[in-house]
């Protein structure tokens, strides 16, 4: 039976809502953990009924599940939407104080990750006799190395660490994933032998992409500025600001160049010179409880989707061993990028105590890496790639995203003299 697009849009809203209702009535979890906690505990009561021989909606919810293209809705749909909620409530002063810091992390900690963990789960999945070639664990590495924006800012929201520690996370994360998406794109020709290894080839591909990005993310945001400057009036705003977000992620993907650089690019540009200089206190306000809502929406929506991923998601036991494996190599190679990206800087400036522990342990990954493994061609590698991406994903959002606030209190009592 064809299922419409409103149907399956109306489905996720109602099970969004009553997920969160569920939540806050009885279950007291931040909102975007408690719905995937709910979703998650309603696939695996599916699975068991499944596995009784008792169908009770499992196929249904299956049908609506393939329906959903998740790579599309997210990383060209739900995506822009986020990154400019989340970008446009960092503070640019905050940024430049980091601003080293998170290059560092964003761009070369995501390559050696890449490398750490594409090496390390190519061995692993060679113990475990389970076919994989170098390339396409590679290819994995480049998709679960970037931290997930979309999970981190959701966490960071009740996690209670220090600012500056938050701007380093949250900074990183919303440029990590445009470069670890470019990575990703790199590899992804190489193993399908559409692209030449060298460094010419892989440098313009890079430069088009996030020069592009930012360039195009400049562009949007200045035309935004001027616009809003001139007007007074929170509903023509708003339109603005949506406009800017979607015109230009859609111009960014048409052209090839990082549809997330250019929109937090353009989310910081309006987030502070444009509530600062182009906006009445009284639009700075209903703007900002416009975005919050559409953040805590899709997030919540987004979420609910990955809890219920796992009825799609193929599970067999040496996937599952191979991706307790991935969570530690993952969560090693994070370590590593940190540690000696913290190493090569603390000559130059200061870190606060426990900040690698803090950064490795709050690099969430989300929506975005599953996403990502969802779009991968059918090669043997690809059922693998996303069971694993999926482990990680889930044990990232529910096991780190639920205990990152309590290592920030014992990080901040450790601080205390």
């Amino acid at each position: 039976m064809h299922i419409q697009l409103f149907e399956i849009i109306s489905i996720l809203m109602v099970l969004t809502a009553i997920f969160s209702y569920i939540n806050y009535r009885f279950l007291h979890m931040p909102t975007t953990i408690g719905v995937m906690f709910i979703s998650l505990a309603l696939s695996l009561c599916l699975v068991l009924f499944s596995w009784m021989g008792m169908d009770v909606g499992q196929e249904g919810v299956k049908n609506i599940l393939q329906s959903i293209d998740f790579n599309e809705t997210l990383l060209h749909g739900m995506l822009a939407f986020l990154l400019f909620a989340g970008a446009m409530h960092i503070d640019l002063a905050d940024l430049r104080d980091q601003q080293w810091a998170i290059a560092l992390m964003a761009t070369f900690g995501v390559v050696v990750s890449t490398f750490i963990v594409g090496s390390l789960t190519w061995l692993v999945l060679d113990f475990l006799a389970i076919q994989a070639s170098f390339i396409y664990c590679l290819l994995f590495g480049a998709l679960i190395s970037p931290t997930d924006p979309v999970a981190v800012l959701s966490i960071l929201k009740t996690a209670g660490v220090p600012k500056s520690l938050e701007t380093k996370i949250a900074g990183e994360s919303l440029f990590n994933d445009g470069i670890g998406v470019v990575i990703f794109l790199i590899i992804l020709q190489l193993a399908q032998g559409q692209g030449e290894l060298s460094i010419s080839h892989v440098a313009t591909l890079f430069f088009k992409e996030v020069g592009g990005g930012f360039v195009l993310g400049m562009m949007i945001g200045l035309v935004a500025y001027q616009m809003l400057k001139r007007v007074d009036n929170y509903q023509v705003e708003v339109l603005i600001t949506l406009a800017m977000v979607m015109g230009g992620y859609a111009f960014a993907d048409r052209f090839h160049i990082s549809g997330p650089i250019a929109i937090v690019v353009a989310g910081l540009l309006i987030g502070n010179q444009g509530r600062t200089f182009a906006m009445s206190a009284h639009t700075r306000e209903r703007l900002d409880d416009f975005w919050e809502l559409i953040d805590e929406i899709l997030n919540a929506i987004l979420f609910m989707l990955i809890g219920l991923e796992i009825l799609i998601i193929p599970f067999s036991l040496e996937l599952v061993i191979s991706g307790l494996f991935s969570i530690v190599i993952a969560l090693f190679a994070r370590w590593a990028c940190v540690g000696g990206a913290v190493l090569v800087m603390r000559p130059f400036r200061p870190f606060s105590p426990g900040v690698v522990t803090m950064m490795t342990w709050g690099g969430l990954r989300g929506g975005i890496s599953v996403a990502l493994a969802l779009s991968l061609p059918y090669v043997p590698e690809r059922t693998t790639i996303i069971t694993i991406t999926y482990i990680i994903v889930i044990f990232s959002i529910v096991v780190q995203g639920m205990t990152l606030q309590k290592l920030a209190a014992r990080q901040a009592r450790k601080r205390v003299p």
